[in-house]
């Protein structure tokens, strides 16, 4: 997908150009000099600086605000759950579609006929009321903290009621999630789904639990049961994409913009089910990865500080650094620290990271949220630099679930001891939010210039589990492979030898696509005086 091209009307080009004074009248040889031969590792270049000076201008102006980061390259979503990704007015249109009944008291849907205390669906398209009723039951629409929930309480209570549509038309769900981001300047997208889970599920009850994990997994291997369970979820992910394709109109003259994003799926395991099941999935979600290059990984998904969570913790830490053992090449990311005071015991707040990154040998990890109260953190801040953990930083999902905002957010403390870090959404049809936003709360709440959002962006695709060699040969210094030192960062139309990198790396050819953004979103910023929104 290339950036679309950026438009303004000479309205508001009068109205903002003003602001933008010489810090943008640049020269795009200038430009073009300090981007080729080997990116941007010596500070920001004029360009950069000046579109930071147009964004501070911007701050107090919410229109012009929005559109600069809507027009934004954001990178990859690494941290993104599909049946909480889609908007609760999709799920709704779905559960009309299908006469699908709402129970009056809980706002649970599920399968028709519509009898006792439910009532149609249907009823949310002539009744208003209702309408409003179930969305804000379904996602954290009005939600405010009070009354008994929490918004912890609230946010994990949706699934539960919205789940048996979700998993009607998953195809669909993805059709608009990836549209979304593709619209919103993404460029990769990880999402987590749990296919197969019946399969799984009913082979893990036959096999039952052995502490012996060798032993366990040969059982669960044994005759073929894993096979056809990994067959069943591969299957289930053909489906869904011949949905997708269907609902995104991708083989049509007009396809979505979802159709041309690079998407690849991260394995759920469920961390609150009994131990056979957790491991039995963790094992599915390893063979998916090593079988199906659609499957990148798996993560562990549920409340952390769920009762069988918490007991199990240490035990699903040693599950994984077993099967690590044997499946080395299937990268990890992991749910770790959404924990804070309160929610848990203090000593519950100790380790979770630590034996994430120290016991999983994870590579990523998700929201990451209690790290001053793990033991020793300044130390375990260092390591995870070191190793380059990356933590998927959801800050609208932090702030509804655990009321973690601002300076009481580790954001700022993981980029200042160098740990990777990346936005995300999490659950942004839930959470009512979108990329963009979540772009455009760390840039004001943490006073980020366009420099730093730049790097969140290529940061979260260079960290992203998407085949192939990366564009950078020093992952977080931005400088350039030596196949494309010569060329301009994102040319169309690169030489030959970096041409033949490109086309041998999908990771490396999102990350080239990203740069050729930039270099519009900065030269056309520049030259219009105004970022607007592209038209879609």
């Amino acid at each position: 997908m290339r950036l679309s091209a950026l438009s303004c009307t000479r309205r508001r080009t009068a109205r903002l150009a003003p602001v933008l004074g010489a810090a943008l009248a640049l020269t795009l040889a200038s430009t073009q000099a300090s981007q080729a031969g080997g990116g941007e590792a010596n500070g920001p270049t004029r360009a950069e600086s000046g579109v930071s000076a147009y964004l501070r201008s911007v701050r107090d102006r919410p229109e012009a605000l929005a559109a600069f980061f809507r027009a934004l390259p954001k990178g990859a979503d690494l941290h993104n759950h599909l049946g909480g990704a889609a908007t609760t007015e999709l799920l709704l249109r779905l559960a009309v579609e299908s006469g699908y009944c709402i129970d009056r008291t809980t706002l649970t849907a599920s399968a028709p006929p519509c009898t006792g205390n439910t009532r149609p669906a249907a009823d949310t398209v002539t009744d208003p009321g209702f309408r409003r009723q179930v969305i804000r039951a379904w996602s954290m629409q009005d939600f405010t903290p009070g009354q008994g929930e929490s918004g912890h309480d609230h946010f994990f209570a949706t699934f539960g009621k919205f789940g048996a549509v979700g998993a009607l038309h998953p195809g669909r769900l993805l059709a608009q999630v990836s549209t979304s981001a593709a619209k919103q300047h993404q460029f990769y997208l990880e999402t987590m789904l749990t296919p197969a889970y019946s399969g799984v599920a009913a082979l893990a009850a036959k096999v039952g639990y052995d502490s012996d994990l060798t032993r366990l997994r040969n059982k669960l291997l044994a005759h073929g049961g894993m096979d056809a369970v990994v067959r069943q979820a591969m299957s289930e992910t053909d489906s869904m994409l011949k949905e997708f394709r269907t609902a995104a109109h991708c083989d049509t003259h007009h396809p979505d913009a979802g159709c041309a994003l690079p998407v690849r799926f991260v394995y759920q395991v469920l961390r609150g089910e009994p131990r056979e099941l957790g491991f039995a999935q963790m094992l599915l979600g390893m063979e998916l990865a090593r079988r199906d290059h659609r499957f990148v990984s798996l993560n562990l998904v549920q409340p952390e500080d769920g009762p069988v969570a918490l007991a199990d913790y240490r035990l699903h830490m040693r599950m994984l650094n077993h099967l690590r053992g044997v499946y080395s090449d299937v990268p990890l990311t992991l749910h770790a620290g959404e924990l804070v005071p309160g929610l848990v015991k203090p000593e519950d707040l100790r380790f979770h990271i630590r034996d994430a990154v120290l016991t999983a040998r994870t590579d990523r990890i998700g929201h990451g949220v209690d790290i001053r109260h793990e033991d020793d953190y300044r130390e375990l801040l260092r390591l995870m630099a070191r190793r380059h953990v990356l933590v998927e930083v959801p800050l609208t999902s932090n702030a509804q679930i655990l009321g973690v905002t601002g300076s009481e957010h580790p954001f700022p403390l993981y980029r200042r001891y160098d740990v990777p870090v990346a936005l995300a959404t999490d659950d942004p049809g839930v959470e009512r939010t979108d990329i963009s936003r979540e772009y455009q709360r760390a840039a004001l709440t943490y006073q980020l210039d366009y420099r730093a959002l730049k790097d969140l962006a290529r940061t979260s695709v260079e960290y992203g589990f998407l085949q192939g060699r990366s564009l950078w040969r020093d992952r977080d210094g931005h400088q350039v492979v030596p196949e494309c030192a010569r060329d301009r960062l994102g040319d169309p139309t690169p030489g030959q030898r970096c041409a033949q990198f490109l086309a041998s790396s999908a990771k490396g050819a999102v990350e080239w696509k990203q740069e050729d953004a930039f270099r519009a979103f900065e030269s056309e910023l520049r030259t219009a005086n105004a970022p607007v929104a592209a038209a879609r």
